[in-house]
């Protein structure tokens, strides 16, 4: 079967190893598939057409549509570039600009409603597959008129003299407006701010916002100028209507670490006597990119410390900067690969502050010496008298050991997992008037110690399972926490090995070492097996480890997914049963009784019986709880002589499940007892045949042995000196009690109907045995723990 990564990118598999020991013995593994990408999916629009509207004289920039196509594929094969099709024009290619990367489409050239109203283009998005995939959309834009245009007044011709009885309406000279330049320049925002990383490359264009000048003609604008700058210049571009606008060039590659910010002037000047201009502000940020690596003070430290020195003293404080900002300017310190284990060991290295201490287990001892601090004060008499303090709230105390000089002994055990680090403030106070003092800070970090067991957040996990659940399946994830560090709290779980029925745990279940996610290896049946208990271990990968576990409690559901089985009218698979009954049979005589077993659980195990077809309707009823068909009159000389009645049994379920039997009666006019109470049966008389005289004769000449064998076997078991515990129930009469007690409390026993259908028959005439027919795969459930119907069909002829 093909694997689609779109579908599916990841597979989690459970392998398992099985030895051949008894008990069987297993091991497993995870198997973690990772599909792989190709690349199969083209670049896909939002909408295969897009309408835009756009006014006219838009700035050049101006956003007109952001188109976004999507490629399922990863990596390579789902990175899109946008290009126009060769179906879009020239024209539209110079007025429209198409950003490659993001797909933006943005305003080139000057949009006029005179000139041209309406752009058509299609755009491409191909991705950057091997074999490259695409798709394509149709943008259609229209332009929306705005009032842009002056009236001018000159007058082109004119009359003179005009005599006085000159006709009406009659032109004597065509007059036209004239623009002059009393309108300066103006740009549409006084300052503009444009962010640049310092890594674009120089030639790099950027549009800038133009200028507006009411003026028509030579008095509108005609060029822009940018103040001096290394690094940026500017190229005036003229549209196709004459306007003019700058495109901001990156001359020099920047450098955020010596120029952040860079202010520039642009001024717009038109083409009026006297000229007039205007002016903005076009502020550049320049971004910062991670181009610059810490750099210590020294490359070199030469440190010398005294043997003995306390636990947790200051060795070095290292200090590195990063002349970058933001996140790149943010450093961890660590040890490199050539800093032995030893040295790891001896020294602890703090990764956010650089400084390298003497390290303190959580567990050390109390009154351990972990500091030595040295006071002095050169004023003397009282002035000079100093005592040293540490706050009260800290499992420390200070210990003066000589003149001056005082450890920090440990007087609470400490606990990582509580306070990992200690900000100890020493505060040193002289005894002059007023009294001066000083303080000096110390962070002491402690190292974590194997010493918390892995926790689950419950002790007992009960866990519903489905039957018929696919195997490989995940069942729940049994997450510990260990709240310790580094290998302390590195967790593997695994299942406690137990066996039920000779099949370990490890057969049926799995769990992944490393996360805690429980599968099952197989598919359950609830007919079969409906719970499960055993425990999963958590343990940690400390010296020495600590482990702890839990109990799980898988309980099997049950499906509907077994139909009820007809028992009774016993028939071959897919026969009809037929019976006769005297016409005289009174009314409320039982004809017949429908018997069904299902082996799902009690709910859905619950049968009810329903009539699917009956011939008369107003004749016969049927019980819907015990299955049991009744006749509501007496038959009439105008009831047909031939009843086909067809049951069917429903379980519970949901959907419900169901079996059909088919009863055909035929009523006869000879007076036969009725069929009551499931004491006797209505059947013809047959004649004895020689065959038939011999099974009889075999039948009673086994059933005489059986009866001898069992009456030696009571003897023998009365002989004997010691009575013996009472023998358990045989199998068979377990089975025939159980087979007794049929759904909604309805008795029915099939060893007494059997019987006295027997019994029936012997005194009729003579006896004839049938060969029994076995239908397995209907009467006989191997799935459940009910017992198997085998019916001995006998008759008189």
């Amino acid at each position: 079967m093909r694997s689609y990564r779109e579908q599916h990118a990841v597979h989690n598999l459970i392998l398992t190893a099985v030895d051949g020991g008894t008990p069987a013995r297993s091991g497993t593994a995870s198997v973690i598939v990772h599909v792989l990408d190709t690349n199969d999916n083209a670049p896909v629009f939002d909408k295969s057409i897009y309408n835009v509207n756009i006014m006219e004289n838009s700035p050049i920039g101006s956003l007109v549509i952001d188109l976004n196509a999507t490629d399922l594929d990863e990596g390579s094969n789902s990175d899109i570039i946008y290009s126009y099709s060769l179906y879009t024009s020239e024209k539209t290619q110079e007025t429209f600009n198409l950003n490659p990367s993001s797909g933006e489409i943005t305003v080139k050239g000057t949009l006029n409603y005179e000139d041209f109203r309406i752009y058509d283009m299609e755009v491409i998005a191909t991705d950057h597959g091997a074999n490259s995939l695409s798709g394509q959309c149709t943008i259609k834009i229209v332009v929306e008129d705005m009032n842009d245009n002056h009236p001018e007044i000159s007058i082109k011709s004119f009359q003179s003299p005009v005599n006085e009885n000159i006709e009406l309406d009659t032109v004597i000279a065509v007059v036209k407006i004239l623009d002059i330049n009393d309108n300066a320049p103006q740009f549409r925002r006084d300052v503009s701010y444009l962010d640049i990383s310092e890594a674009t490359p120089k030639g790099e264009r950027f549009s800038l916002s133009n200028a507006v000048d009411p003026d028509v003609g030579t008095n509108s604008v005609k060029t822009y100028h940018l103040s001096e700058s290394e690094y940026f210049s500017i190229e005036v571009q003229t549209g196709r209507d004459g306007s003019k606008f700058a495109d901001l060039i990156l001359r020099k590659t920047l450098d955020r670490e010596k120029h952040a910010v860079h202010n520039l002037i642009l001024t717009s000047v038109d083409g009026g006597t006297p000229a007039r201009s205007g002016t903005a502000s076009v502020i550049v940020r320049v971004l910062d990119t991670n181009d610059n690596a810490p750099v210590f003070d020294k490359s070199i430290y030469n440190v010398n410390i005294m043997e003995n020195s306390p636990i947790g003293s200051l060795v070095i404080d290292l200090n590195a900067t990063d002349l970058d900002e933001g996140s790149n300017s943010d450093i961890i310190y660590s040890y490199s690969l050539y800093t032995s284990e030893k040295t790891q060991e001896t020294f602890n290295l703090n990764p956010s502050s650089g400084e390298i201490t003497s390290p303190v287990n959580e567990n050390i001892e109390l009154d351990t010496v972990i500091a030595v601090v040295s006071v002095s004060d050169k004023d003397s008499g009282d002035n000079g008298v100093v005592d040293l303090h540490i706050p009260d709230n800290m499992p420390f105390r200070l210990r003066e050991s000589s003149d001056n000089y005082y450890e920090l002994v440990v007087s609470e055990p400490l606990d990582r997992e509580k306070v990992p680090e200690y900000d100890i403030t020493f505060t040193v106070t002289d005894r002059g008037s007023p009294p001066l003092s000083d303080n000096e800070t110390m962070t002491l970090e402690l190292l974590d110690v194997n010493d918390n067991v892995p926790q689950f957040p419950q002790s007992f996990y009960t866990i519903r399972v489905m039957e018929n659940n696919a195997p490989g399946a995940l069942l729940s994830s049994l997450t510990a926490f260990d709240p310790d560090l580094h290998e302390n709290q590195y967790l593997v779980y695994f299942i406690i090995e137990k066996e039920i029925a000779n099949t370990s745990m490890s057969m049926l279940f799995s769990i992944n070492p490393e996360n805690g996610n429980l599968y099952a290896l197989k598919t359950f049946d609830y007919e079969i097996e409906k719970e499960f208990l055993f425990h999963i271990e958590a343990r940690d990968s400390g010296s020495p480890p600590l482990s702890s576990n839990v109990t799980v409690h898988i309980i099997i559901v049950d499906q509907n997914d077994n139909a009820p089985v007809i028992v009774s009218p016993w028939r071959a698979h897919g026969s009809v049963v037929e019976d006769k009954i005297p016409r005289s049979t009174d009314k409320g005589s039982l004809v017949a009784k429908v018997i069904a077993l299902d082996t799902d659980s009690v709910h859905n195990s619950r049968i009810t019986y329903q009539f699917l077809q009956v011939s008369d309707a107003t004749l016969f009823s049927l019980d819907q709880y015990n299955g049991e068909i009744r006749t509501m009159r007496m038959f009439s000389y105008r009831d047909q002589r031939h009843h086909r009645l067809v049951v069917v049994a429903k379980d519970n379920g949901d959907p419900a499940l169901s079996a059909t039997v088919t009863i055909k009666l035929s009523t006869v006019e000879t007076a036969v007892k009725a069929y009551s109470d499931m004491t006797e049966v209505p059947l013809e008389y047959d004649i004895f045949s020689d065959l038939n005289l011999y099974l009889v004769i075999g039948l009673g000449s086994v059933s005489f042995l059986l009866l001898i064998t069992i009456l030696v076997t009571i003897v023998l078991k009365c002989q004997k000196p010691k009575p013996s515990k009472a023998a358990p129930p045989c199998r068979n009469s377990v089975i025939s009690e159980r087979n007794s007690t049929i759904a909604d409390s309805t008795l029915v026993s099939n060893d007494a109907y059997w019987y006295s259908l027997f019994l029936a028959e012997t005194r009729k005439g003579k006896l004839v045995v049938r060969q029994p027919k076995i239908d397995r795969e209907n009467i006989c459930n191997t799935k459940s723990s009910a017992s198997c119907y085998l019916r001995l069909e006998v008759s008189l002829e």
